[in-house]
């Protein structure tokens, strides 16, 4: 059984869960990612692992209750036992086989967007222990929604921060800090990494290409059974279909083709939403017969 270890309530309907699973942190690089199932009548769900320390035997997840299966997640406290908790999956993100003086010479930043903190954290982290701290823009809709900032500080050379409504950082979206940025530091950066809500990372794509900046996506949001075989997360990079959950999560930005991601990521959402109203349906009405 894997234990949960500890877990807190990051902003609204966004938790993190300190999972007791030794063999998956024994393996886990930055990058990649668990499929987790609740209960045995439990749907399976992938979400990116957000920390580790192969030492403890822990990981830590990050999720936002957005359908039944998160909201299950929820319910769940310390000392509770997920089904299963499967992993480590996907490919690690490829900075960790570059050679430390290579790596060292580069200037990496990145950009994350909501939840998106979560599997940056891990990459923040790794490049500050490893070879020096990069740069990183955060968003979110306000000051509530930021996720992790400390320990994104922490580890951060310079922290930016844009929110929509402007109660932290900048009022407006990360490509607006993205542009000055690249504007008033030209030929200063190496690399671009951005995770967050696909039109996010799709505008940050845009934006880097008309400077020539190589920028890393990922596409986990995509994943469903996480093994390559539902075929659901299929997307086109440049001229070739690619399965993210064993090919990616992480792609080269600027040939990926968000407008077909875009479609199909979007290809479930009635009939999530409609699973997800009847089972609050269901649970008021178990509430009410009980008063």
């Amino acid at each position: 059984m894997f234990t949960i270890l500890d877990k807190k309530k990051l902003a609204s309907e966004i938790y993190s869960m300190k999972v007791l699973a030794p063999r998956v942190a024994q393996y886990a690089e930055p990058g990649q990612f668990v499929i987790i199932i609740p209960d045995e009548k439990g749907e399976r769900i992938p979400l990116t692992i957000c920390d580790f320390s192969r030492n403890a035997g822990w990981v830590t997840i990050v999720f936002q209750v957005v359908g039944l299966t998160t909201r299950k997640m929820e319910q769940f406290e310390i000392g509770d036992s997920f089904a299963d908790f499967v992993g480590p999956l996907g490919k690690a993100s490829e900075m960790i086989h570059e050679e430390p003086d290579e790596l060292y010479t580069k200037n990496i930043l990145f950009v994350a967007g909501g939840v998106g903190a979560a599997p940056v954290y891990p990459q923040v982290k790794w490049l500050s222990q490893h070879s020096k701290k990069p740069d990183l823009i955060l968003g979110s809709r306000s000051c509530n929604h930021l996720v992790l900032l400390s320990e994104l500080k922490q580890h951060s050379h310079e922290l930016f921060i844009a929110t929509n409504d402007g109660s932290a950082g900048i009022k407006g979206f990360v490509t607006t800090i993205l542009r000055q940025l690249l504007i008033t530091r030209p030929n200063h950066y190496d690399l671009c990494v951005t995770i967050g809500p696909m039109i996010m990372m799709k505008s940050v794509a845009d934006l880097t290409r008309k400077f020539n900046l190589k920028t890393i996506v990922s596409l986990n949001t995509l994943m469903i059974d996480g093994t390559g075989m539902c075929g659901a997360c299929r997307v086109s990079v440049g001229t070739e279909t690619k399965f993210t959950c064993v090919d990616g999560p992480e792609f080269d930005g600027h040939l990926v083709n968000f407008e077909e991601a875009m479609r199909r990521q979007g290809m479930y959402k009635h009939e999530e939403y409609a699973n997800n109203h009847h089972s609050c349906t269901i649970d008021k009405a178990i509430e009410l017969s009980h008063r």
